[in-house]
C-alpha cells in the first residue's frame, strides 16, 4: 500500500495535526504488511502560487510551467492508493501554503467543461488522469473545544475537487493540548484511538463504536477554555505578562473537575520552594479560583521545588515515588492527593454523540466475601460443632451466588474453599474447638504470607478506591503491608489463646475476647490509614 502523507502545516514536523495523521498511519501500518509511507512537508517544499496563465491546459498539457516541487507532489499523487491531508484550521479554512498546493492541481484536470454526475456545483471539469482508485482521509487539528460546525467551508472545497463523500475526515478541536505535555495522558489516550481508527480504515471502514471515540472531546468545555486563556500568560485584568508558575498553576486550576465537591470548600496552597512563590487555589461548588495573596487559610499545602512539580505534570516523575522519596512534602488534609485523579481529572459527558452501550462490569472485589465465610466458620461451630459445620458450608456454597455482582480475588476463593475444608474437618471429627483454633491459624497466615506478594491482602480489596495505579504507589503499599502484617500477627496471637484458654475460661468470654479484638485493630486500621500517608507526605 502507498500512502502519501501531506502535511499542510507551516509548522511543519511541529503540527499538532501530523501527531494524529501519524498514529493513524501506524494503525493502518498494524493491519497490513506492506505499506509504504511518503511524506511532503508542505513548508520545506517550494511551491509558488498558480498564475492563473492556463498553460498546463494550452501549450504544455498536464504540466505546469513553474518548475518548482509541485512535479513531484502531482506524480506521487498518481502513483498513491491513499493520500493524507494533514493540516490545522487556519481561519475557517486550510492554511495558505496548503491552499497553493490545493490550487496547483490544475494540471491533473481537462479544460473541457462538464456536468457533474452527484450534482454538486453548477459544472466541472473531468480528471486527465484516472485516480479512482485513490482514496483520500482528511486529519486536522482547530483551537475549538470542538471541531463541530467549524470545517464546512474546508468540507466544501474538497466536496469539489475530490466528489462529495469521496474521501473522510478526522477532525479534532483543543488541538493545542497535542503539545502539552503534562497533558499527554489524556491527548495519548485519544491518540491510541486515531491509532485504532487507522487499523479499521486499512480493513475497510471505520467503526461507529471508534467514530465515537473520535468526537470525544478532549476536555469539557469550560475546562479547554479556562486552560487556554490562561495559556496566553497575560493577566486578564492588567494584560501584563504573568510568571510562568503563576501560568502553570491557572492552568492546573483549569483541570479541576466540580462534579467532586462533596459540600466542603478546600483550599490547595502550594509552595514552589526554590522561586520563593506562592499560590492557593479555591476547589469550591461552582470551579476554580487562583489567588495569589494568601488571603485563605489553606486545607492542605505543597512544599516543592518547581522543577519536581513540573516533572510530576509531564509524566517524567511518579508522585507518588516522589513523595516516598521527600522530593516534596505535603502538610493539612492528606485526602486530597489521595483523591488527586478524583479532583482534577476528566468530568462529565464529554462526547458530542451518545455513547455506546457497555455491558456492565462487575463491582471490585469486596472484604465482605472473605470474611463471610471464616466469621461463619468461628460462630456457628463454636456454638454447635456440626450443625455449625453445614451452616458454614452453606454459607460458602451460597456466597458465589450472593456475592455474584462482585468479582473475587484469589482471597475470596482462598478463603471459601479453606473455610469449607475446616467445616468438613469439624464434621468428621466432631472437634469443633480444633476447627475454630485452626481457622484463626490459618487466617493469620493467609495475611502475613500476603506480606510476601506483590500484593497484600488489603490491597486487594481497597487498591479500588485510589486509582488504577495504586499499587505503584510506594506509600500506599507500605501501609497496606503493615496493616495486614498487624492482622496477620493477631490472629495467629488469637489463635494461640484460644488453644491455651479453651477449657480454663468461660466459653463466652473467649468469644467475646475474640470478638473484642479484631474491632479495636479495626479502629487502629481506620486511624493508621489516614495517619501514616499523611505522616510521610509531612517528611516524617
Amino acid at each position: 500500500m502507498q500512502i502519501l502523507l501531506i502535511n499542510g502545516s507551516p509548522k511543519g514536523k511541529g503540527s499538532n495535526s501530523l501527531k494524529l495523521a501519524k498514529s493513524f498511519i501506524d494503525g493502518i501500518r498494524s493491519a497490513r504488511q506492506e505499506v509504504n509511507v511518503e511524506e511532503f512537508h508542505v513548508a520545506s517544499l517550494k511551491i509558488a502560487p498558480c498564475r492563473g496563465c492556463f498553460s498546463c491546459w494550452q501549450k504544455t498539457p498536464g504540466v505546469c510551467c513553474i518548475q518548482d516541487d509541485m512535479q513531484r507532489v502531482l506524480d506521487r499523487m498518481l502513483h498513491a492508493d491513499l493520500v493524507v491531508w494533514s493540516f490545522p484550521l487556519y481561519y475557517y479554512s486550510v492554511p495558505g501554503i496548503l491552499k497553493n498546493l490545493i490550487d496547483r492541481q490544475l494540471p491533473m484536470s481537462l479544460p473541457f467543461m462538464s456536468s457533474r454526475s452527484d450534482g454538486y456545483g453548477s459544472g466541472s471539469h473531468d480528471a486527465r488522469f484516472n485516480t479512482a482508485g485513490t482514496r483520500h482521509v482528511l486529519i486536522s487539528t482547530c483551537g475549538f473545544y470542538s471541531a463541530e460546525g467549524n470545517y464546512d467551508s474546508v468540507t466544501k472545497m474538497f466536496d469539489h475537487f475530490l466528489g462529495k463523500g469521496n474521501y473522510d475526515t478526522l477532525f479534532c478541536g483543543q488541538g493545542e493540548l497535542f503539545r502539552v505535555k503534562e497533558l499527554s495522558g489524556r491527548t495519548d489516550e485519544y491518540l491510541s484511538y486515531v491509532k485504532q481508527a487507522g487499523t479499521e480504515y486499512a480493513s475497510g471502514a471505520i467503526s461507529e463504536e471508534t467514530k465515537t471515540k473520535l468526537r470525544t472531546l478532549l476536555y469539557p468545555r469550560e475546562t479547554f477554555e479556562a486552560m487556554a486563556d490562561a495559556s496566553w500568560g497575560v493577566s486578564r485584568e492588567t494584560g501584563e505578562k504573568e510568571d510562568e508558575s503563576l501560568l502553570f498553576t491557572r492552568q492546573m486550576a483549569a483541570l479541576y473537575n466540580k462534579e467532586s465537591y462533596d459540600g466542603t470548600d478546600r483550599v490547595l496552597e502550594i509552595c514552589y520552594t526554590d522561586l520563593n512563590r506562592t499560590y492557593q487555589i479555591l476547589l469550591g461548588k461552582k470551579g476554580s479560583e487562583v489567588r495569589t495573596d494568601g488571603s485563605l487559610s489553606a486545607t492542605t499545602r505543597i512544599d516543592t521545588p518547581w522543577d519536581v512539580w513540573l516533572s510530576i505534570s509531564r509524566g517524567e516523575l511518579r508522585g507518588d515515588e516522589a513523595l516516598a522519596r521527600h522530593l516534596y512534602q505535603v502538610n493539612g488534609d492528606f485526602s486530597l492527593m489521595m483523591n488527586w485523579d478524583r479532583y482534577f481529572g476528566n468530568a462529565g459527558n464529554t462526547t458530542d454523540a451518545p455513547k455506546a452501550a457497555v455491558e456492565p462490569a462487575k463491582k471490585p472485589p469486596t472484604m465482605i466475601t472473605m470474611l463471610a465465610s471464616w466469621i461463619t466458620l468461628w460462630a456457628a461451630v463454636s456454638i454447635h460443632t456440626r450443625i455449625g459445620a453445614l451452616v458454614t458450608l452453606g454459607v460458602c456454597a451460597c456466597l458465589p451466588l450472593i456475592m455474584g455482582r462482585h468479582a473475587f480475588c484469589i482471597y475470596d476463593k482462598l478463603s471459601l474453599a479453606l473455610a469449607a475444608l475446616l467445616a468438613i474437618l469439624a464434621s468428621i471429627t466432631g472437634n469443633g474447638q480444633l476447627a475454630v483454633t485452626l481457622g484463626y491459624l490459618i487466617f493469620g497466615l493467609l495475611w502475613l504470607l500476603s506480606c510476601l506478594t506483590k500484593e497484600p491482602l488489603c490491597a486487594a480489596y481497597v487498591k479500588y478506591s485510589y486509582g488504577k495505579d495504586a499499587l505503584q504507589n510506594p506509600i500506599f503499599m507500605k501501609t497496606n503491608y503493615i496493616i495486614a502484617a498487624a492482622w496477620g500477627i493477631l490472629y495467629l496471637l488469637t489463635a494461640g489463646w484460644t488453644f491455651l484458654l479453651s477449657g480454663r475460661v468461660p466459653g463466652l468470654a473467649l468469644v467475646l475476647l475474640n470478638q473484642a479484638m479484631p474491632i479495636l485493630l479495626g479502629f487502629f486500621t481506620a486511624w493508621f490509614q489516614k495517619w501514616y500517608p499523611a505522616h510521610i507526605a509531612a517528611g516524617k
